[in-house]
């Protein structure tokens, strides 16, 4: 028998692939892997073709192999990747990243979330001379500690595994709109704390205002800094993120999903007086590849086709459309499922075995789904109605 795909990963490769969430759990219905991608649909190795939800987690907001994006990648690759001095390009793509996202008087650029997350928290305890920092949802692996993360038995209620006792002491996970638990750790606590770092709950995005604005007086009551993880919801929720969706601005934001449409590349951002930690030497926050050239085209491209064609408004629409088309089909079959959230990155939300059961229905049926449904700009009409007409399939296979 030949060795699958998934079986040569594991014998390499802890998890199977380098991102944990990409790693699939649904076999043999579900792609191992992944081999071409066009527009909103996507081939696996065995030649079968999905009408795609997953978009790489989040980044693909204008669809596969984006013509306009791969030419400007195209571009630069002749005249090179990486140089030894800073090359316009970073200039130029920090100019327009702020000029399009509200708050950002300045911005930086590293290749991961996760890292860009770290280098928030240093500035924000740097800038406050405070240590410790209040993370609601996830907010990246590096040296932080998730609400309802998993621990091992006998081990403090505060810490993870591969994080110091000492560090993890510094860093309070709070569920979502747990304001009480807010209120009592700043009564407590407040003259100590540096950051308020906050990921969009996805269910809770349309009625999030209240939420921000609490956050936002919070922090400025006690002297601490308000920053926004914008990993999923920037480019997507709105143009500027939660920062305009809200109308609430922070001192600091982490951008990365969405930006380049693929491309390797996140944004730190935020008050230039905060970020002046870094101008002085304080805090040294550096890489060899954040000015890499081929991702800071493809952002440049993929920013200016945002904001010119109003793509978040697209994404909207068309996610309104599958959200209603989903819930709907749900309703009928007397399915208990259903997707709650912005109409950008919608959530299921029910049962989690039942929500497998659609999921590896739906790969059967040529749809790959995620938790998150993502729509990305190249899903048309017919393409969103092609996917519900799958759906129904799904759903009357598990009903």
């Amino acid at each position: 028998m030949t060795e699958s795909w998934r079986e040569r990963a594991l014998a390499v490769m802890p998890v199977g692939s380098s991102t944990n969430s990409k790693a699939p759990s649904l076999l043999p219905e579900e792609p191992e892997v992944i081999v071409r991608g066009r527009g909103c649909r996507v081939w696996d190795d065995r030649g079968r073709e999905f009408i795609d939800f997953r978009c790489a987690l989040g980044p693909i907001t204008l669809g596969y192999a984006d013509p306009r994006v791969d030419e400007a990648i195209r571009r630069q690759l002749d005249d090179g990747i990486l140089f030894g001095h800073p090359h316009p390009l970073e200039t130029t793509t920090a100019e327009l990243f702020c000029s399009m996202v509200p708050g950002a008087e300045a911005a930086r650029f590293l290749k991961t979330g996760g890292e860009a997350l770290a280098a928030v928290i240093r500035i924000a305890r740097a800038h406050t001379r405070r240590d410790r920092v209040v993370q609601i949802g996830y907010n990246g692996w590096l040296n932080s500690l998730a609400a309802g993360a998993r621990v091992l038995p006998g081990a403090v209620s505060d810490s993870i595994p591969g994080v110091p006792a000492a560090l993890a002491a510094l860093h309070h996970a709070v569920d979502w709109d747990d304001r009480e638990t807010l209120d009592r750790l700043f009564a407590e606590q407040g003259s100590e704390i540096a950051l308020i770092l906050v990921a969009a709950d996805y269910p809770s995005i349309p009625a999030s205002a209240g939420f921000y604005a609490y956050l936002r007086e919070l922090a400025d009551r006690h002297g601490a800094l308000l920053a926004y993880d914008e990993m999923v919801t920037g480019f997507r929720v709105a143009l500027g993120g939660m920062a305009e969706f809200t109308g609430v601005l922070p001192d600091l934001a982490v951008h990365g999903k969405g930006v380049a449409n693929g491309m390797p590349l996140s944004v730190y951002s935020g008050r230039r007086d905060v970020l002046g930690v870094l101008d002085r030497g304080e805090v040294v926050v550096t890489s060899t590849y954040g000015g890499e050239t081929l991702s800071l085209a493809a952002a440049s491209t993929t920013m200016t086709i945002l904001r010119d064609e109003d793509v978040p408004a697209k994404l909207r629409r068309s996610g309104e459309r599958m959200q209603a088309g989903l819930n709907a089909l749900f309703e009928d079959a007397g399915v208990a499922l259903r997707l709650d959230g912005h109409p950008t990155c919608p959530q299921f939300v029910g049962d989690g075995a039942l929500i497998d059961a659609f999921l590896r229905a739906s790969f059967a049926h040529g749809v790959s789904f995620y938790r998150v449904v993502y729509v990305n700009a190249a899903h048309t009409a017919d393409d969103l109605d092609e996917a519900l007409r799958r759906a129904a399939a799904a759903i009357e296979d598990i009903a």
